[in-house]
């Protein structure tokens, strides 16, 4: 995604309480992280051409993403700035490992090893090409992994439970500013708003701010 799509307060906390935070008092990637690596073993190979509530992945091109997410993310977080950082992940092309299955678990350790170290979440990074703040880099990790891990769950036929400190994390992100620059740059990379009920549940309020349909299945 685009880092500049949404730029809130560091310290901001959706309805539903204070944001949960890991032993730097910033938020603790394990659980959205954990949440990917626990599906994986539910893809068959047989599911790799499969549609995604992503329109333009397919199960082998979100997985492919997921890979390189990790890998950028990680640097993101080590401010160590090269070509994982400086890419738009719109130009990389989406070709799966033929090691995935233990690649991406040993991305993802990377990646929440590297947001629990000292220094993260202080100061300025890159993510995508774009400098930004590191505190909000670190949320727009949380982001990608907790809506990725319910387009991979949701076209998998899997179930899928986040934890509500990463929800409230990723619907404060995304959700609608009313700035109407930041809002349409938002739409121009996950798609308008998606409106759900009253009373939807967070997960359901998350999914919909990321431009997906909450009842998406395949076939849709």
């Amino acid at each position: 995604m685009d880092p500049t799509s949404q730029t809130p307060a560091p310290d901001a906390a959706a309805p539903g309480g204070a944001e949960s935070q890991g032993a730097s008092g910033h938020p603790d990637l394990r659980a959205a992280a954990d949440g990917v690596a626990l599906l994986l073993g539910g893809v068959g190979d047989e599911r790799l051409g499969d549609p995604t509530p992503c329109s333009d992945y397919s199960v082998r091109e979100l997985l492919a993403h997921l890979v390189g997410l990790a890998a950028a993310f990680r640097d993101t977080a080590r401010k160590d700035l090269g070509p994982t950082t400086d890419t738009d992940p719109r130009a990389v092309p989406l070709v799966l490992a033929d090691d995935w299955r233990e690649l991406l678990p040993r991305r993802l350790e990377e990646l929440v090893a590297a947001w629990a170290r000292p220094g993260a979440w202080d100061g300025e990074t890159r993510a995508g090409g774009v400098d930004l703040p590191s505190a909000i880099a670190g949320r727009i990790a949380m982001n990608e992994l907790t809506v990725h891990g319910w387009d991979l769950a949701r076209a998998t036929g899997q179930p899928y439970a986040p934890d509500e400190a990463s929800l409230r994390v990723s619907y404060e992100l995304m959700r609608p500013t009313g700035d109407d620059g930041a809002d349409a740059a938002r739409e121009g990379i996950f798609g308008p708003v998606v409106p759900v009920p009253d009373g939807a549940s967070l997960l359901d309020r998350v999914v919909g701010v990321n431009g997906r349909r909450p009842d998406w299945r395949p076939g849709d």
